[in-house]
């Protein structure tokens, strides 16, 4: 049986300013896949290569696959349906198979306005897509779908979403094949090597209102930290790998593990000859602050952290649980530490004002962090903050949904206006590191890196590719009354869908609510020890 993925030409000028990143979601199935006897895998990523329609066409009719694949996070949704709309023209005979985060919340909606789409792919995929593919091949495909646990499908008029499936349990089955990519196209353009894109864990425990991360991996899982560091060997012996990201969104959590990562690296000689960033939470970083040059031993170059706003009550709103002044503290620890680190702001909410953008650029500039970013804040539509503010939401078309697009219109602001004050906090930030600070500090590779990463910010700028402003018209603050986002007004929500989240919501709610109950309990429990409360009075609390 022949398997065709393909990663769709989805592109908006956010990320992918620094590099083109590997698709490692392929590589995690398709190991999953060959395991269980499936050998007939190809691969096209039609996003790096910017492979168009008739070319897709054209070479899905050569490979003339049993199933097309592809996957989508919301702001590549319409181009993934895209490429099995072409898939049911070119291949008619073809499953036509979509995963994802998106299509996982939003069956509903991806069913309802792309009826060619067969089966959805529901949450983590190795176990479920396996499960699919051995009913295909067995010829149980679709006899048997009411029967495979976690896909959605169309079943006359009806949309029917089979039963979840568990998560994988066995951590130890996850074996991504990378020789499915082709390396020479990955390139990470500040420190212009090879990079790719593994996980140390899944799942996430913290429940931040605008992510969906948590919700999709549901449970948090680590990895044995030998397993991960057989994959970046790998990577860097056969595929010549220089740098790494870890993918999880904080794979500082457990720190065991995290540090056993980082002493395997370390044991494999491995921390001269590749180089790796990751994202985690400024709580980590105080609580790790004594690890933290044990980390650059071990290679940790870059961190990310989601400081988020600038303003607390914007942390608050957002459940990130960490306060403002830590954020300065965390960045000065991990400079000590010669790791080089980026503070993320998000922007565009609905009390955003040129007061409060120009707040974030002073925070930026006090705290100097060596990078700064300002992402507009994205209503992911299956995120409890959406729910919160969905009255709010004035634009579906998802293709917008990408960081840089600024969704929400502040009550304050035209949207023009804060791309162009987003803009301006990127001029100021970047003119003033790169001619008082990125030529003149540090030396070797500290030095080498920040000027990489100028170089990337210069390359996308001059291209106009960055924030998509070449496409918006945005030449500067005298166009800041001009731009045009190009909103598809036609795209609407399904009925479906809003039914579908209104059972959502109720989860949510009530989830919501356990949540304020633990947090009062142990606001109790806290304020017992700090009335002298003895060991018996703690554990009756």
């Amino acid at each position: 049986m022949r398997i065709l993925f393909v990663h769709p030409n989805y592109h908006s000028g956010g990320a992918e300013i620094a590099g083109t990143w590997p698709p490692a979601w392929v590589a995690y199935l398709s190991g999953h896949l060959r395991r269980a006897g499936f050998d007939d895998i190809h691969f096209i990523d039609a996003m790096t290569e910017d492979v168009s329609d008739e070319d897709l066409a054209r070479r899905m009719a050569q490979i003339a696959p049993d199933v097309v694949g592809v996957t989508a996070i919301t702001p590549s949704i319409y181009r993934a349906e895209e490429v099995l709309r072409i898939a049911s023209t070119v291949v008619p005979d073809a499953l036509r198979m979509l995963g994802g985060v998106h299509a996982t919340f939003m069956y509903n909606q991806v069913l309802t306005e792309a009826p060619w789409v067969d089966v959805i792919v529901r949450g983590e995929g190795e176990e479920i897509c396996t499960a699919l593919m051995e009913a295909v091949r067995d010829g149980r495909w679709p006899a048997d779908r009411h029967a495979i646990r976690g896909i959605a499908f169309r079943d006359g008029d009806k949309i029917v979403a089979t039963a979840a499936a568990g998560t994988v349990k066995d951590m130890a089955t996850i074996k991504p094949d990378w020789s499915v990519l082709d390396w020479s196209r990955y390139i990470y353009i500040p420190l212009g090597t090879r990079v790719a894109i593994p996980n140390l864990a899944r799942g996430c425990p913290f429940t931040c209102s605008f992510c969906s991360q948590w919700k999709f991996w549901r449970d948090y899982r680590v990895r044995d930290p030998k397993d991960v560091v057989d994959e970046i060997e790998d990577l860097v012996d056969n595929h010549g790998v220089g740098f790494f990201i870890l993918a999880d969104e904080e794979p500082t959590i457990n720190r065991k593990k995290f540090v056993a990562f980082c002493e395997e690296l370390i044991a494999r000689g491995l921390t001269e000859r590749v180089k790796w960033g990751i994202n985690t939470r400024v709580t980590d970083i105080f609580r790790d602050r004594d690890l933290l040059s044990f980390y650059r031993r071990a290679g940790l170059v870059h961190v990310s952290l989601g400081t988020e706003a600038a303003a607390q009550l914007k942390l608050d709103r957002f459940n990130k649980e960490t306060k403002v002044e830590e954020n300065k503290t965390a960045i000065r620890l991990l400079r000590e530490a010669d790791i080089l680190v980026e503070a993320q702001f998000i922007v565009g909410l609905d009390n955003e004002t040129p007061e409060t953008l120009e707040e974030t650029f002073r925070m930026a500039w006090d705290w100097q962090p060596d990078l700064a970013n300002w992402s507009m804040y994205t209503p992911w539509p299956f995120t409890p903050l959406f729910r919160e503010i969905r009255d709010q939401v004035e634009i579906f078309d998802f293709s917008k949904y990408n960081f840089v697009t600024p969704i929400m219109k502040p009550a304050a602001m035209e949207r023009g206006e804060l791309l162009d004050g987003v803009m301006k906090n990127y001029r100021r930030f970047y003119m003033r590191k790169a001619l008082f600070h990125y030529p003149w500090r540090g030396s070797g590779f500290r030095r080498r890196y920040l000027l990489g990463c100028l170089k990337a910010f210069l390359k996308a700028g001059v291209q106009r590719t960055f924030y998509d402003l070449g496409k918006a018209g945005y030449w500067g603050p005298q166009t800041k009354t001009s731009v045009d986002f190009g909103f598809d007004e036609t795209r609407t929500l399904a009925e479906a869908q809003m039914d579908d989240w209104e059972a959502s919501a109720d989860r949510a709610a009530r989830a919501a609510e356990r949540r304020e109950a633990v947090r009062a309990q142990m606001k109790e429990r806290s304020e017992v020890r700090a009335c002298g409360g003895g060991t018996q009075q703690m554990e009756g609390a």
